[in-house]
């Protein structure tokens, strides 16, 4: 069989194409990831979608769409939900409770990474997200975070807007329910982040005590691969404690460097061992800012691998 000539026109197809594709990856990244919680996922996702959309530029049918934003969004919202599937079939041989991957800014000042300039959902939000149904989350995710009308997500998806509506009628309703929407000043919590810190490397129980909330939540992800890290997540500001200071007094290497970072737009704390991540700490704060109500450490190497390092992050002592 004899490959058929590539036209001039055929090359202006798919240079434009490929022009669309990167000036709409940072939207295309931030739409996946808030969907699925990996950043690998999410890159490989995009990979699937960049070769659907190229694949319509060896031939005229790329001139018949007519705003490739969109139609971007609805490949790559489109593979997310396949790619769901794979993950949840992961998900049930995880050791110990699973959280998400990380996005983790380069440097703990102004500058971020490209991924975390659009919309940014906390990980403790992402937590909540990961308990809807994959049709919910998309919805919730492009009409709340991104603020996609209906109408919009219901082409995307491929629905009716009566099923849209009903399907984020049931998201709002879940996610409100177990987080209630609030947002705490940056400096309150930068403040909250150190104290507790400061408490927990130190297996200061006094300071535990006091910076935790009664009703307060702890999660371990190690994936197995890292140890003391719990099966299940710890509720109660006594488990905690006994928790935080046992891992404190075991502390696994020593030597170990914290610096003060951004993780999914949140003031956290992350541990290195030489240049290498040991471990991210994102804290959740109640609405008043006072005290914490969710721990969250991700100890799990192959969570971290896009963690790095750098000369101007804020640091600190552990």
């Amino acid at each position: 069989m004899t490959e058929r000539p590539v036209s001039p026109d055929t090359d202006d197809q798919l240079h434009q194409a490929t022009e669309d594709f990167l000036r709409h990856r940072e939207l295309l990244f931030g739409v996946v990831y808030n969907m699925l919680g990996s950043v690998a996922d999410t890159e490989d996702v995009l990979q699937e979608t960049w070769l659907s959309w190229t694949s319509r530029g060896t031939g005229s049918r790329l001139a018949t769409v007519t705003n490739a934003r969109a139609y971007l969004v609805r490949i790559a919202v489109n593979h997310a939900l396949k790619r769901q599937a794979a993950i949840s079939r992961r998900r049930e041989t995880y050791v110990g409770p699973w959280l998400p991957e990380p996005l983790v800014a380069e440097t703990g000042g102004d500058t971020e990474d490209p991924a975390l300039r659009e919309e940014s959902v906390s990980l403790a939000m992402l937590v909540v997200l990961q308990s809807l149904t994959p049709l919910e989350r998309a919805v919730f995710v492009l009409g709340e975070v991104f603020g996609y009308a209906h109408t919009e997500i219901a082409e995307i998806i491929e629905r009716t807007p009566a099923a849209v509506r009903q399907l984020a009628h049931r998201a709002r309703g879940h996610v409100h329910a177990r987080r209630p929407l609030y947002e705490t000043h940056p400096r309150v919590r930068r403040e909250a982040t150190e104290r507790f810190v400061r408490a927990a490397l130190g297996g200061d129980i006094g300071a535990l005590m006091e910076i935790l909330a009664p009703d307060v939540t702890v999660w371990t992800d190690g994936g197995g691969n890292r140890k003391p890290a719990g099966l299940r997540p710890v509720h109660g500001r006594a488990k905690a404690v006994r928790l935080i200071t046992s891992y404190a007094a075991r502390r696994g290497p020593r030597n170990l460097d914290l610096r003060y970072r951004r993780v999914n737009g949140d003031d956290a704390a992350v541990l290195f061992q030489g240049d290498a991540p040991y471990a991210v700490m994102v804290m959740d704060l109640t609405p008043e800012g006072d005290q914490v109500s969710g721990v969250y450490i991700v100890t799990n190497p192959e969570k971290l691998t896009h963690v790095h390092k750098a000369e101007g992050d804020d640091e600190g002592e552990a």
